[in-house]
Order: structure tokens, then sequence, then C-alpha cells
């Protein structure tokens, strides 16, 4: 995957409305400018759908590319310095709490950012944080720009939608990092995974009728986002990853879910890796259990509250250096003693998980769901974002307020996850005969296995 060049101007946006932990609802439009400098739009929402606006930010800086990262493999690391940040507020009602907000938590400086009673003014633009000044009232807000500090760019081709056309075109897309799920640690948590990619202007998947909406957009005129209807919780059926996920502290996989929604049961198989192109296996988890009847979610409009619990697991090492480990953790905390090999899965209900995976069985979780359609009528499964710190969900309060990646149902899918699984991730050759499974430096691996250590 490329990197993002010295000279690359572009604009970026998520062609969709985004749920960031809180919850908080946005959009966002960023454009990088060949001499490093950059302005960032963030649309602020009250609803889950992006039509109601609160606020826009305006961000302006400049990016300056360093090198590629050593803690999470595919991602380049940079440093930024932000100029500016101004905020248009869209209503009264978003004035006055943005203003609170600031009045009660900034220090003497932001203390009198408005006057109790100012008088909203559309469109107005009122300054946040000034390099030149020193002046910065943008904690209140839980904001940061630490997603610059880690940047990826990948490019794909995608084929195109007319039965009558032949080829393909180019779709360039843009991660950045991921924002902490603890609303305290965001402004000093630097990222080791990725957000939900944003679009190029110019090269993004088709059709997207969000796209043109979002890229006219600037902070005295948000984006409203077309009206989507609302589809009922349908978990029945298998759900599967449309691509290599990356989860902070270094944790690259892919899931495949299966929910029998006659007697509310499910499976899940989590495939780790030690790349970010999913390509070379770690470890397979297989876990299963029964699920909750879902309720709305009071927190988060749209989502769906669940509790899941999980009752039984298999764990599966798919190298050398995770069966080393597996074989080397305490006697009963994980299967049968010094029993590993690769490729021979293994059954851990019996010594209630596996301690060095950081798997406690039996174990419950509670869940936030939220299904969807996409522009080509595939259906989509949005489930609760992991907490940041490699915790687990284990209590009604640290339920999510945000979403994963989203998953495909298998009906919509193409073959592409079922040949990705079946032949890559189990080391045979594909149909060109390359070999999926390649050797990394022993140094590498070791460092996989203590992280793995640190997985929850």
């Amino acid at each position: 995957p490329p990197a993002m060049r010295c000279g690359w101007l572009r604009t970026a946006f998520l062609p969709r409305c985004e749920v960031r932990p809180g919850p908080e609802f946005l959009t966002r439009s960023y454009l990088f400018y060949a001499n490093r400098l950059f302005k960032a739009y963030q649309f602020y929402y009250w609803d889950p759908s992006c039509r109601d606006p609160s606020y826009s930010l305006v961000i302006k800086g400049k990016l300056r590319l360093r090198q590629a990262s050593w803690i999470t493999r595919g991602a380049t690391e940079a440093d930024y310095h932000l100029h500016k940040v101004g905020i248009v507020f869209h209503s009264q009602k978003a004035m006055q709490e943005v203003a609170a907000w600031i009045n009660q938590t900034s220090g003497e400086g932001c203390s009198g950012f408005l006057p109790p009673g100012r008088t909203w003014a559309p469109g107005a633009l009122y300054e946040l944080l000034s390099a030149k000044t020193e002046r910065d009232c943008t904690a209140a807000l839980g904001f940061a720009m630490h997603e610059l500090s880690l940047v990826r760019v990948e490019k794909h081709y995608q084929p195109l939608l007319q039965p009558q056309q032949s080829g393909s075109r180019l779709v360039e897309e843009l991660y950045l990092g991921d924002i902490h799920t603890e609303w305290v640690e965001r402004l000093h948590y630097r990222p080791t995974g990725y957000q939900r990619p944003m679009q190029s202007a110019v090269h993004h998947v088709h059709p997207c009728p969000a796209c043109g909406i979002i890229y006219r957009a600037d902070e005295h005129h948000p984006p409203i986002l077309p009206v989507r209807a609302q589809l009922p919780m349908q978990l029945s059926g298998s759900w599967v990853s449309t691509h290599c996920e990356v989860r902070p502290a270094v944790l690259f996989l892919t899931r495949y879910f299966i929910f029998h929604g006659n007697n509310h049961t499910w499976e899940g198989y989590y495939y780790h890796y030690s790349d970010p192109l999913c390509k070379q296996p770690t470890f397979t988890i297989y876990a299963s259990g029964h699920y909750t009847q879902g309720i709305p979610s009071s927190k988060v409009r749209g989502g769906t509250e669940l509790a899941f619990k999980v009752t039984q697991a298999r764990v599966t090492p798919m190298d050398q250096v995770t069966v080393m480990m597996l074989n080397s953790s305490e006697p009963g905390s994980c299967g049968l003693t010094s029993s590993w090999s690769a490729g021979v899965e293994q059954d851990i209900t019996p010594t209630n998980g596996c301690l060095a995976l950081g798997i406690k069985l039996p174990h419950t979780e509670y869940e936030l769901f939220k299904t969807e359609q996409d522009t080509k009528d595939r259906s989509l499964l949005y489930i609760g974002e992991r907490p940041t710190d490699g915790s687990s969900p284990d209590s009604p309060d640290k339920r999510p307020t945000s979403y994963q990646a989203p998953l495909i149902q298998c009906a919509g899918a193409s073959g592409e996850f079922s040949n990705y699984v079946s032949l890559k991730y189990l080391g045979k050759k594909d149909a060109n005969g390359n070999e999926a499974l390649k050797p990394l430096p022993v140094a590498f691996l070791l460092f996989i296995a203590l992280l793995v250590l640190r997985w929850n």
C-alpha cells in the first residue's frame, strides 16, 4: 500500500454518518495540500442519521510524514501542528451547550469564551484554538487530531457496475488513527489502530449518494445526508468481515459469525494474523454460546442492546511462536498441558478458557448492534467497538457506544472471503500458485508473541 506522498493533494471524506464513542455523530472532510498544509472539516449532529447539525469545526494545520510505523505494520507515522480551530454553531441550543462545556471545564484563558445569554449568530465563526495567541479551548469538546499521527493509504480497483461495461475503476482510501473509546483518554492517546477509511474525492467507491453532498460542504453549510430506511434487527444467518481489520495493540483479524435466530445461539470464528494484509495467520478462536432478545438502545439511537454469553471455545495455533507460547502457559490454564501443535484445534472449555490469550469461560459481554443496507442493497451488521484498553464489555456500564467495521451478510458477499479463508488462511496455494504462509523474521514473531499475551 502506498504512503501519503509529500506532494499528495487530495480531498478525503467519510461518505456516511459516523458514530464515535460517547456517542458522537459526525461527518468529516479533509483536504491535504502539496505544501504539507491541511484543512479539515468536522461536522457534528444531534442525530445518528446526520441530518440535524449541531456545530461544525474547521481545522487548519501542517502535517509532516516521518517514517514507517514499527508498531502498526503498513502505517506511516506523522507529526502534525494545529494553526487554527474555529467553530460555527447551527442553533442557539448548540451554542449554549458548547459554551457551557467550555466555561465549566477550561482554564482562565477560556472561561469567558462566550458570555451567558449571547445570541446565536448564523454563520459566525468563533476561534477555539490559535497557535499565534497560544489559546486552546478545544479540550472541553474532547477534541484532538491525534488521528493524523498514524496514516495509511490503500489503492484497489472496483469492478464497473453496469452489465454492459467491462473493466474497473481506481479506489483510493485514507486510513487515519483510531479514536480512544474513553472520552478522558482522547487528548493524549496515540493510535495503534484505524478508523473506518475515508474516500478520495477523485477515486471513490461507486455509487456514493453522500459523496457529493459532503464534498461541497463547508463550515457554514454542513452536509445533510439522504434519508435512510431503518432496518429491523434480524441477526439470523452468516456474516463475514469485508476486509482485514486492524485493532489497537497491533491486532489484525477477520471475523465470521453465524446467528441462529430460532434458539438465540451463535458461533463465531476470529482469524488472527501477524500482518496488515491478513496473509500470515497466528491463531484462530472459535467461540459459541447464546444471546438475549435485543432492546432499543437508550444511548445510541438506532442501535440495539444485547447480551452475549460465551460458553464454549476452541483454539487453533497456526504458527510455531503461538505453539511455543501456549505450550509454555501455566498447567491447567489453557487446554491440555504442553499438547499444542500447529494446525490442530483444541477445546479450551474444560480449563475455563485460556489465560495466555485472555479468554475466560463462561463469559458475558454487553453488546451494541445495528443493521443497515449499503448502496448496493447488501445487508451490513455493525457490532460494538471493542474498548481501546483491551478490556471486555463485561458489565452494562461498559457497553459500547460506537461500532466496529461492518460485517456483510454472506448472501451478499463475493467469493473473496471464502477463498481468503479456505486457501490463504490454511497456507495452501492459491490459483496463481503463490504460497500464502511466508515466514517472518524471528525477532518480529517474538514481538508478536509478547503482544498476544496482552490480548483480551
